[in-house]
């Protein structure tokens, strides 16, 4: 189980440009201005006749001061890497030349205006070509060895770019192209949106409103812009890359599925392809025997994954292709023009952020089997990654697992779902990288060569923690991260969801290094520090609570919007099994401030006494928080009652003996805590009174604590409760009776 090991409050406000970002943008304003000033030489118009002799002279004293400023200014960062690296190539050598008279105020009459590449979309440079390479260190302007690996590739690296979809596409003819732009519409549009200052402040402010809804099974979509879940692509590939929608379509068909343009997973995979932020609350996992659902689900936010990172690299092998077949001038274009603008800082574009190993070995092996044949023709490491996070075991024997037939050393006592989720690898500290190449997928690759990862929250919060500790060390592989993905996001609140605001905090900065970075191809809103801007979120769960909601609302900020899921619950009431009489006590507070201290103070005024004057033990109270159970542990001690701990940090040796002590009546009260029970369900004898201090997050958990009253003599529950636990209140009772209970002007209801 995770622990806090970093406490310290990060990333408040965000990095302002470093200085070879701002000498980058510096240079293309100056490109810009003097493009912008050149007059052509031709003759005065008669209107200009009347301008005094005064005027001419002032303007052309202007002129002279401006282009001496030009001449005689420092040169910038980008100047000097010009100038070192025009010692390797002629064409970055003849830019150079260029930029030098531009800035002086001469005419180059011998350059050709860019006439061909204004159509084609660029996309992330491929980092293969700098594999061999340190890829974590900075680019030395006096390695001409880097140079040149910038420059073009070698012939092993061309073996590790993608191969297109077609040899026609990798023709300048105007129909692919325009084939091409139609296919990636979706991924071209969002990532080539230019932001306004204007649309930036306001996301800052995170002032979104949900105000369009769109209904779907058993409850509604909410959304802060108008949305419609079947987006523009009504047919196949439903903006898929080719490939991938083959692969994907007869491994649909191969396990028994017959339409799938009305799937669960082709519906999801569309509200992913819109780019927007996603909250989805209510996905049945499936340790819970919801296996079809989640699998659907994961599924289609793993193909919207590879879709980007194979858009991204078609389009990288597409641009390469052009700069190869014309090297001189295509340098040209791109040191001279904005039509090669198209990269991040670092190459990975994809975070999937998981609890548990186990769950990491269900997610990545999906994600190789939903990778098309060609691309994976080799799976490097594979047996390692079965070794660390799966010990070895394939998917059907997972299957067989969670029937029965491969029957573990778990107790009987211990529910099926229990056994699921934690009968595999419980490891919450990892982190891999994931490479797509031409024909095969890299498992263990480094970060900064990787086109994914994926970590749990802990084993990145290790990271970021040594990167704060050590100077050599750093997280840049973060900044440029334009989806990000939070599965299981219920199970990583039992862990520690502080790692995770912690996390997302730290992407998108503008880095310290330049890690071997195309510096003239980094798209403008990365400089300007507005990725976080076009990053889409999907947070996946079974349920929402405060601390995901906040993460939601003041981390996600992309401009395309927000979606997230409303639901009407039902309520888990029916699966008390016993005749017990449950009774919800309301504590009124105004504020959300004061809703622990107006807890504790009724706890202490209104239900204390009565367990202090009772002479029957057998009192269990359970408490969600771990910060709730300090304090009512220590204001227990304070009384001198008679008690016994039962938490997550307790440890084993304590609780057997209190368990113990408890049946034999030895100690009256147990306190027992929510996490406790996630991770140990334990099945707790001598119950007699049971008070619920706080309300469980996981609704599954109520009912079988409230079970646990059999044998009771009084079969009693105590359920404290106010208006700002709405959410886990309408989880468990039902939406309506949960809204009346928080509004009625009766303060105490009553469940049989």
């Amino acid at each position: 189980m995770a622990k806090p090991r970093f406490g310290k409050k990060r990333g408040g406000s965000r990095p302002k440009a470093n200085e070879f970002t701002k000498n980058i943008k510096n240079k293309r304003a100056r490109r810009n201005h003097v493009e912008d000033e050149k007059i052509p030489d031709t003759p005065s118009s008669p209107s200009d006749s009347g301008n005094s002799s005064e005027e001419q002279s002032d303007i052309a004293s202007e002129v002279e001061e401006e282009e001496e400023v030009a001449v005689y200014k420092e040169p910038s960062m980008y100047d000097n890497l010009l100038k070192t690296l025009g010692s390797a190539s002629e064409s970055i050598a003849d830019a150079y030349k260029r930029r030098q008279r531009a800035e002086e105020g001469k005419s180059d009459t011998d350059e050709e205006e860019d006439n061909d590449l204004e159509s084609l979309s660029g996309s992330e440079q491929s980092e293969d070509e700098t594999e061999t390479g340190s890829p974590r260190g900075d680019l030395d302007p006096t390695d001409l060895q880097g140079l040149a690996e910038v420059e073009e590739h070698s012939e092993d690296d061309a073996d590790e770019t993608f191969e297109s979809d077609g040899e026609e596409d990798f023709t300048a003819d105007d129909q692919s192209i325009a084939k091409e732009s139609e296919s990636t519409s979706s991924y071209s549009a969002h990532l080539g949106y230019k932001l306004s200052k204007e649309e930036a402040e306001n996301l800052s402010r995170k002032k979104g409103k949900y105000k369009w809804e769109v209904d779907a099974a058993n409850c509604k979509w909410v959304a802060t812009k108008e949305l419609l879940l079947e987006d523009s692509y009504m047919d196949s590939p439903y903006g898929l890359n080719p490939k991938l929608y083959d692969h994907w379509s007869n491994a649909y068909n191969a396990s028994g599925g017959h339409d799938l343009h009305s799937s669960r997973q082709r519906s999801f995979f569309s509200l992913c392809n819109t780019y927007r932020d996603i909250l989805h609350h209510n996905k049945k996992p499936f340790y819970l025997k919801g296996r079809e659902e989640d699998l659907s689900i994961m599924d289609a936010y793993l193909l919207h994954s590879l879709n980007h990172v194979f858009k991204t690299r078609d389009l990288v092998t597409k641009n390469d292709k052009k700069l190869s077949n014309n090297k001189e001038s295509k340098h040209e274009e791109v040191l001279d023009t904005e039509n090669f603008l198209d990269h991040g800082f670092t190459r990975p574009k994809v975070l999937i952020l998981l609890p548990m190993a186990s769950i990491a070995y269900r997610v990545i092996n999906r994600l190789i089997h939903l990778t098309p044949s060609g691309h994976r023709v080799n799976v490097e490491h594979i047996g390692r990654f079965c070794d660390e996070f799966g010990h070895g075991k394939s998917d059907d024997q997972e299957d067989e697992d969670e029937d029965g037939k491969n029957s573990k050393s778990w107790k009987t006592s211990k529910p099926s779902d229990f056994q699921t989720l934690f009968g595999g690898n419980n490891n919450d500290h990892f982190m891999i990288g994931i490479k797509f190449t031409k024909k095969t997928i890299k498992l263990y690759s480094d970060f900064y060569t990787s086109d994914m990862i994926v970590a749990s929250p802990l084993g990145l919060i290790t990271k970021i923690g040594e990167a704060e500790l050590e100077k050599e060390k750093d997280v840049d592989y973060l900044s440029s991260i334009e989806v990000l993905i939070v599965d299981h996001s219920d199970i990583i609140a039992m862990q520690n969801w502080s790692h995770v605001n912690t996390v997302v905090e730290q992407l998108n900065r503008i880095p310290s290094k330049q890690h071997g970075t195309d510096i003239m191809r980094i798209r403008p809103w990365y400089l300007d520090g507005q990725a976080r801007f076009y990053r889409q979120t999907i947070v996946l769960g079974t349920h929402v609570n405060p601390d995901i909601n906040a993460m939601f609302n003041n981390h996600c900020l992309n401009y395309k919007g927000k979606v997230k899921l409303s639901c009407e619950h039902k309520g888990v009431l029916p699966k008390v099994l016993l005749q017990v009489r449950q009774i919800y006590e309301r504590i009124d507070t105004e504020s959300i401030v004061d809703a622990d201290d107006s807890r504790l103070e009724y706890f202490k005024k209104k239900v204390f006494p009565k367990i202090k004057d009772s002479v029957q033990g057998g009192v269990m109270i359970f408490i969600s928080s771990y910060f709730e159970f300090v304090r009512v542990r220590n204001f227990l001690k304070s009384q001198d009652a008679s008690m016994c701990l039962l938490g997550e940090y307790t440890e084993q040796s304590d609780i057997s003996r209190a368990r113990v002590w408890f049946f034999q009546g030895k100690r009256k009260i147990m306190l027992y805590t929510e996490r406790a029970h996630f991770y140990h369900r334990y099945k707790i004898r001598g119950i007699q009174n049971l008070i619920i201090y706080s309300l469980p997050e996981r609704k599954e958990i109520y009912p079988e604590i409230v079970n646990m009253l059999e044998g009771s003599h009084s079969m009693n529950c105590t359920v404290l409760f106010s208006r700002f636990d709405l959410l886990r209140l309408e989880r468990i009772v039902g939406t309506t009776p949960a809204k009346r209970m928080v509004t009625s002007d009766k303060r105490i209801f009553t469940f049989c």
